[in-house]
């Protein structure tokens, strides 16, 4: 695996936060996370039409899930690259390639805004999830589309506005009862919802050199299975409601919880949760 040779002063504080404490609950979540974004990840997939053969870039691959699914999709013809900043992630992610027997892939620590790819290579660049983070996303995109074959593809899911996606929208204003409100994120701050605006993605695309931009509203039920005392500990460890419980001790954190609790409660059937999920499956072509 190769290293972050160069931390980007542009997305420094995202590769400090993921190659951190963020990366290591990831890697203590990641069974319970990777069963809940998998149909994300396919849908963009089958969207992207990943074919037998093909090389594909899988950007922000975390713990690798997406990366062997892709591997798995272009079969042994093919080869995947998975490329994230997280160092704990990464670690984990090449763990389950050797488990698996996986010999297709490979993976990179490293910023997708500056990662020197092997030029006009790739015929699909991915992501789940990963490219909401960059402080300059043009500059990320026009990174990796030079990385694109005339003929390759981009294909990436993102999250659309906090007000669609009950799934964070419930806890966190649960905790907000009882935790006092973060300062108002700038519209282009990057961070979980920082693609949910149509037109500003398409804007950062055609900016970045992409072409034929398509973006599809993919809404679905997200199912997070576990005892309703699973999905507390998992939603205050992992997530947005994790951040504004960070620094919160004492009775204010146990009413917060407590106030977790309940809100998620109504929306558990004994066996995981289900919550609204509105997403946007983006693809483009360099």
């Amino acid at each position: 695996m190769e290293t972050l040779a160069t931390m980007t002063e542009t997305n420094a504080d995202q590769i400090e936060y993921w190659g951190g404490i963020a990366g290591e609950k990831w890697v203590w979540g990641q069974d319970m996370l990777d069963k809940m974004l998998a149909p994300f990840g396919r849908a963009a997939m089958d969207a992207a039409g990943v074919a037998m053969g093909e090389r594909v870039v899988d950007v922000g691959c975390g713990c690798g899930a997406t990366t062997l699914e892709l591997a798995d999709r272009v079969s042994l013809l093919g080869s995947v690259l998975g490329i994230d900043v997280s160092g704990p992630m990464l670690r984990r992610a090449s763990e389950l390639a050797g488990s698996a027997g996986t010999t297709n892939v490979s993976f990179a620590m490293a910023d997708a805004s500056t990662y020197r790819f092997e030029p006009e290579t790739a015929d699909l660049v991915f992501s789940r999830f990963g490219v909401m983070f960059f402080r300059n996303p043009v500059e990320a995109f026009a990174n990796m589309r030079r990385a694109l074959r005339p003929e390759g593809r981009l294909a990436f899911v993102c999250w659309r506005a906090l007000e669609r996606n009950s799934w964070v929208k419930v806890p966190r204003d649960a905790v907000l009862k009882h935790v006092p409100a973060p300062e108002p994120a700038a519209p282009d701050e990057p961070g979980p919802f920082a693609f949910a605006d149509a037109e500003r993605v398409t804007g950062i695309l055609r900016e970045a050199g992409f072409r034929g931009i398509v973006m599809e509203p993919h809404e679905v039920k997200v199912r997070n299975q576990g005892s309703l005392d699973e999905i507390v500990t998992f939603v205050t460890e992992l997530g947005p409601s994790s951040r504004l419980l960070a620094d919160v001790e004492g009775a204010a954190r146990e009413a917060a919880i407590a106030e977790l609790r309940n809100a998620l409660r109504s929306h558990h059937d004994g066996e995981a949760i289900h919550m609204d999920a509105a997403t946007w499956i983006v693809t483009a072509k360099p």
